[in-house]
């Protein structure tokens, strides 16, 4: 008898269609201005998110090219740098909504044994620690613009994985793009400028530009990797768990890069490399403090971008920094930017923004499959 009352006030509602002129404008301006106003601010965390992504990478690799341009000679301390900044992911961690979804899941699959999901973290891991060093010692090596430019064919690297992985598919876009890149690290590695960079021998370049590529190869097998193992091991795209994998994954390869530092014996000669700094101890700490900090901005504003708009964009807004490095470097580290360089990085943009308008075309297809069927459905 109690649940019988509600009825008469859902009837009186339904029965007044015909609401007066003010009551009109009060509910169209209500109805304006508040989803006007969610929609200002959530693109203004988007802005200042892929502000701190693009300021984050491109300071961060211009700080790790200072610091071996100014008499820093360890790799291992330079990779640390890189991984051990990630306990400031914990606080985004427990701030963040954590029953928002990234992206709409079954969430029907068990969870994944805790035996597997450690094989996961520790075998990722280990991968991200062997291509951030190898980034260091390119870094160490070639010019920057050179860095940043071969860095692109990462992208070229993880749509090969994602082939055998995930099913990418081989269209016309994703081909020009692998051509594009393989042509733009072609003719940096016959640019015979670079190798005379910063008093570098032609061996110690040819090292530096096998690292890069290398690492450029280890970045894109991580990525396809990530993506195979949250589909057919994680199985969830919930917050808690990109946050589990961000944070176990950098725990991993930071202890890893640590033992390394303190096997190969580099953390003897960290005190006299202090002490012989070109710009001084404080300089010398301050750099490499804010290479750890920068690179966890950069690892906070790409994993709250993939929270906040897709993994097609954060992913996206990454490489974009990669084409704005050269500049950087001409202008603070002086590098040559001759015919072949600003060719090859032409080359670069264009295969980037081809490889990403064609994930744009996979990302919009499951939209257009919804807009249909719910058109059918109100027919």
């Amino acid at each position: 008898m109690g649940e019988a009352k509600p009825l008469p006030l859902s009837i009186t509602v339904q029965e007044t269609e015909e609401p007066t002129s003010e009551e009109q404008v009060t509910v169209s301006t209500n109805s304006s201005v508040v989803p006007r106003t969610n929609n200002y601010k959530r693109w203004m965390r988007i802005v200042l998110l892929t502000v701190l992504v693009l300021a984050g990478q491109a300071t961060a690799t211009l700080l790790g090219r200072l610091y071996f341009e100014k008499g820093g000679k360890s790799q291992w301390l330079v990779t640390l740098m890189q991984l051990s900044g990630f306990p400031i992911l914990i606080l985004y961690y427990c701030l963040s909504s954590l029953k928002k979804p990234i992206v709409a899941g079954s969430g029907t699959s068990p969870p994944a044994s805790a035996v597997v999901l450690a094989l996961v973290y520790v075998s990722l891991g280990l991968i991200v620690a062997t291509y951030c060093f190898l980034y260091s010692i390119g870094l160490r090596y070639l010019p920057l613009s050179t860095y940043s430019l071969i860095s692109t064919s990462q992208l070229a690297f993880n749509a090969f994985f994602s082939f055998f992985l995930n099913s990418q598919k081989f269209t016309p876009f994703i081909v020009n793009s692998l051509i594009l890149l393989t042509m733009s690290s072609v003719l940096l590695v016959s640019n015979e400028d670079s190798s005379t960079h910063n008093r570098v021998s032609r061996g110690k370049y040819v090292i530096g530009f096998v690292c890069t590529i290398l690492a450029s190869a280890g970045n894109g097998l991580d990525l396809a990797l990530a993506q195979f193992c949250f589909r057919k091991v994680i199985k969830t795209n919930s917050l808690p768990a990109l946050m589990d994998f961000v944070i176990y994954q950098s725990l991993v390869a930071a202890s890893a890069i640590a033992v390394g530092l303190l096997v190969s014996g580099d953390w003897k000669g960290l005190k006299g490399e202090m002490e012989e700094y070109e710009l001084g101890k404080v300089s010398y700490i301050m750099v490499l403090v804010w290479i750890c900090i920068l690179w966890q901005g950069f690892a906070i504003g790409s994993t709250a971008l993939l929270f906040e708009v897709s993994s097609l964009f954060a992913n996206s807004v990454t490489v974009v920094a990669l084409p704005i490095i050269p500049v950087l470097a001409v202008i603070f580290f002086s590098d040559r930017m001759g015919c072949v360089k600003v060719v090859a990085m032409l080359l670069a943009i264009w295969g980037f923004i081809s490889y990403v308008y064609q994930h744009y075309l996979d990302d919009q297809k499951p939209n257009k499959g919804e807009h249909n069927t719910s058109v059918n459905n109100e027919a």
